[in-house]
């Protein structure tokens, strides 16, 4: 029986609780909406504040409203309290404060009702304010290494659902909606004691509103929209890289626009490999010139010549490095390298003459012999 009546004890708190947080309600105290942005909490502040401010409006209660309209906006431009005060209310915001912002501590009305497996606000433990952005969309860019290494830019299309031009006449008012898809119903589970119970609901698009289906004024809530988009790829971007153009995906009632990202992915090119910002190229000589040295000219990606000259004999596979004639860097300064590996081309034979020649040039005086084992054939 004692348990029964601490109970009742903690319930008839949290009923206290619960309408005081619904008695605060910052938005309507600078007459925006809960989807109100930044730039417009921002502008509605400016106009009620101009309204109260004690220096202008000498009328009883000027002040403290002037008082009530500043503590709405400091709550509703910064992103963590907006959050809490979103969730719980003003109560369940003091009771952060209180708490010194932090998330651990003990004391708050959250734990206290914890431990009786109740959570008055209808939500799981620990779980942060939802992102209520339509879903983001990732499309792959194909570029060549021309284009990367030069920089280019591509004007495209992008299709995408926008909301109809009178969509907001198809809501209605519903309190039980908190946001967008979620419901809070109360459900009586006994005489005089009362659950809440959060549900999915897609009808609900924001805090007190509920969509009307098959409503005349925008039967599809959406219409197809085609917009232009002039993606910049910059000098030195690798693959994967992503070049991001926010909160221009599908609109939905509720929800802020997701972002649409282009993924770099690098074609395969017939001559250069990239590593980062050095290229790499294979280069195939005549045994001639491996021993006897050469000059060669090559273009960079963007078809300006260099010249490569090797004195030295070049034995195959050797790799040589050209500074500077690599990728140019992210950063804008400078470039990478560019590797060459040399593949040397021996004849398949050669005549006595050419023979003798070879060992007349190398070998004048014959002291190079092979001494020591044999082979049986």
């Amino acid at each position: 029986m004692a348990r029964f009546s601490n109970f009742f004890v903690l319930l008839q708190v949290w009923l206290s609780i619960f309408a005081t947080v619904c008695a605060a309600d910052f938005y309507k105290l600078l007459g925006i909406s809960r989807n109100a942005s930044p730039k417009e909490i921002k502008k509605a502040y400016r106009q009620m504040s101009l309204k109260f401010h004690p220096d202008k409006n000498k009328e009883e209660g000027a002040a403290e409203k002037f008082s009530e309209i500043s503590r709405a906006y400091e709550v509703l431009m910064d992103e963590e309290k907006k959050g809490i005060y979103d969730r719980h209310g003003e109560e369940g915001l003091k009771q952060h404060e209180q708490r010194g912002g932090g998330g651990g501590g003990g004391g708050g009305f959250d734990d206290f009702f914890s431990g009786f497996g109740f959570d008055p606000f209808g939500q799981g433990r620990g779980r942060r304010q939802q992102d209520n952005r339509t879903p983001s969309v990732e499309l792959p860019l194909e570029v060549t290494l021309e284009e990367l290494y030069k920089g280019t830019t591509y004007d495209v299309q992008y299709v995408r659902q926008v909301l109809c031009l009178r969509w907001e006449m198809c809501m209605k008012s519903m309190q039980e909606c908190q946001g967008p898809g979620i419901r809070l119903r109360r459900q009586q589970i006994a005489p005089g004691f009362v659950q809440q119970v959060q549900q999915h609901d897609e009808r609900c698009v924001a805090p007190g509103k509920m969509w009307l289906n098959n409503c005349a004024e925008c039967p599809s809530k959406t219409e197809t929209e085609k917009i232009e988009l002039t993606i910049d790829v910059t000098k030195g971007m690798r693959p994967n890289e992503q070049i991001t153009f926010e909160g221009v995906t599908d609109e939905k009632p509720g929800y802020k626009p997701g972002d649409l990202s282009f993924v770099i992915m690098e074609k395969e090119h017939p001559e250069y490999h990239r590593d980062g910002d050095n290229l790499y190229k294979t280069v195939e000589i005549p045994l001639v010139q491996a021993l006897t040295g050469f000059s060669m000219t090559l273009k960079k990606l963007d078809g300006e010549p260099f010249d490569v000259s090797i004195n030295d004999v070049i034995e195959s596979d050797q790799v040589v490095r050209v500074p500077g004639k690599g990728m140019p860097r992210r950063s804008g300064r400078g470039f990478g390298d560019l590797y060459i590996t040399f593949e040397v081309d021996f004849p398949d034979n050669l005549s006595d003459d050419q023979k003798a020649a070879i060992k007349k040039a190398l070998d004048p005086e014959g002291k190079h012999t092979i001494e020591g084992g044999h082979s049986e054939l």
